[in-house]
């Protein structure tokens, strides 16, 4: 890591388990999804209906959540809306993915509108179950945080790439530094991240584009939780050190 007299020590991000819960009431897919998310290093808990995992949602902190479209009891969409509105539940914040073996366009929209970040469909990978679980836990792969590839099909060149992510890098710095005090100015943060975002873009920077986005609905419905602007700064921090690579 490249040393400068005026750049802040970034602590390491340490890499915990991330916590999944799986509800899915088809048996193979929810054996699938559970044993494919532990060999990659994820403590899965599964469950066989939607009003279950509303439960298990209510009273335990999940960093992530895969809640099929179709359930017994309740489908993906109506267990999140209910989990976002109670915010004394303990994964009320989480990162919510929605599982579904076909997909209309129209309900892509409902989905992603209700807050899911994203859309995995069955059957699925052990790809894309590595790539869901980079939505919480980015340091598990330089590719997701910084997508090269990405960068420079937006920026045109390597020069212009590398000077764009030594912009971001300085306004990740700064960031960082103002995120306490512009957290509790709704609508100063919410514009700020509009720019982080399309900074992100440019640079390639995957992992922290999707917090981003995350964090502008969060927004939009409320103000910033303790858990999501954790989240947020973990990412950024993580950034931050691929940046300085």
């Amino acid at each position: 890591m490249p040393t400068h007299p005026d750049t802040p020590f970034i602590a390491p991000v340490s890499a915990m388990p991330p916590r999944v819960l799986v509800a899915d009431d088809d048996a193979a897919s929810c054996r699938f999804l559970c044993d494919g998310l532990r060999s990659l290093g994820a403590q899965a808990l599964a469950c066989g209906d939607g009003m279950m995992a509303l439960q298990h949602a209510c009273a335990e902190v999940f960093d992530l959540l895969l809640l099929d479209c179709r359930m017994p009891g309740a489908g993906a969409l109506q267990v999140l809306t209910s989990l976002r509105g109670n915010p004394q539940a303990g994964s009320a914040e989480c990162i919510a993915v929605a599982t579904t073996a076909e997909l209309a366009p129209r309900d892509r929209q409902s989905l992603l509108a209700a807050g899911f970040t994203e859309i995995l469909l069955k059957p699925c990978s052990m790809a894309d179950l590595q790539r869901v679980l980079m939505l919480v836990q980015p340091e598990r792969s330089d590719a997701c945080v910084l997508d090269d590839q990405a960068a420079l099909s937006s920026s045109g060149d390597t020069a212009t790439m590398l000077a764009l992510r030594r912009l971001l890098r300085e306004e990740l710095i700064l960031l960082e530094q103002e995120l306490e005090p512009l957290s509790r100015d709704r609508f100063g943060f919410g514009e700020r991240l509009h720019r982080l975002r399309s900074s992100c873009g440019f640079c390639g920077a995957a992992a922290l584009s999707t917090q981003t986005i995350w964090l502008q609905q969060r927004l939009s419905e409320r103000e910033a939780t303790p858990a999501a602007l954790t989240r947020f700064r973990k990412t950024l921090l993580t950034t931050l050190q691929a940046l300085d690579r």
